[in-house]
């Protein structure tokens, strides 16, 4: 909180069991991609807004409510993250990784949820016979982004659940692959 009483981060927590070891990381994000490269610089200009994660025992997430809150986020997800419990799982892992990378300036290592690089999440959802857990934007990240700089916190955040709990479904009904290598370089 500012010291005004303006709010930066919203939290949603729910407690629930999931049978797995490790968390799952989903992350939306505002910016483009710098296609000239392609290592982790691509993702340099890309920001976090929304920070969820998943285990055994609770889905949080974490939101800035703002562009001038993506700092206050920033020290929330910096401070979090050793308390985790590994590994980390994401899907389309290398775009968590280089966009990280970049926001927290430390290398996260990730497992992966896709079973091939660019796979389509919803249409592994539609596969795999698991929910749309409500998702506002049925799986479209643009979408949220979109919703997110407009001021649309509340449909961002249940994306971002819907997210995680369907990353969730696909782990324990395909489990994981080891990533694609993802270069970190700065400049």
């Amino acid at each position: 909180m500012k010291s005004g009483g303006e709010k930066l981060l919203i939290y949603y927590q729910e407690e629930l069991i999931s049978d797995f070891k490790g968390t799952i990381i989903d992350i939306e994000t505002v910016g483009e991609f710098v296609n000239r490269f392609d290592d982790s610089r691509r993702y340099r200009n890309i920001t976090p807004v929304i920070f969820g994660y998943i285990n055994r025992e609770v889905l949080k997430i974490i939101c800035a409510v703002n562009k001038s809150s993506i700092e206050s986020e920033k020290q929330e997800v910096s401070g979090l993250l050793s308390g985790l419990e590994k590994p980390f799982y994401a899907f389309n892992s290398v775009f968590e990784k280089g966009v990280l990378f970049h926001f927290l300036g430390i290398p996260i290592e990730f497992r992966e949820l896709n079973n091939e690089r660019y796979e389509n999440k919803e249409k592994a959802v539609i596969r795999l016979e698991i929910s749309q857990y409500d998702d506002p934007f049925n799986g479209n990240g643009r979408l949220c982004m979109r919703e997110w700089l407009r001021g649309d916190i509340k449909r961002a955040i249940a994306h971002n659940r819907a997210c995680l709990l369907k990353e969730r479904d696909i782990l324990l009904k395909r489990g994981f692959r080891e990533p694609d290598e993802l270069e970190l370089r700065r400049e």
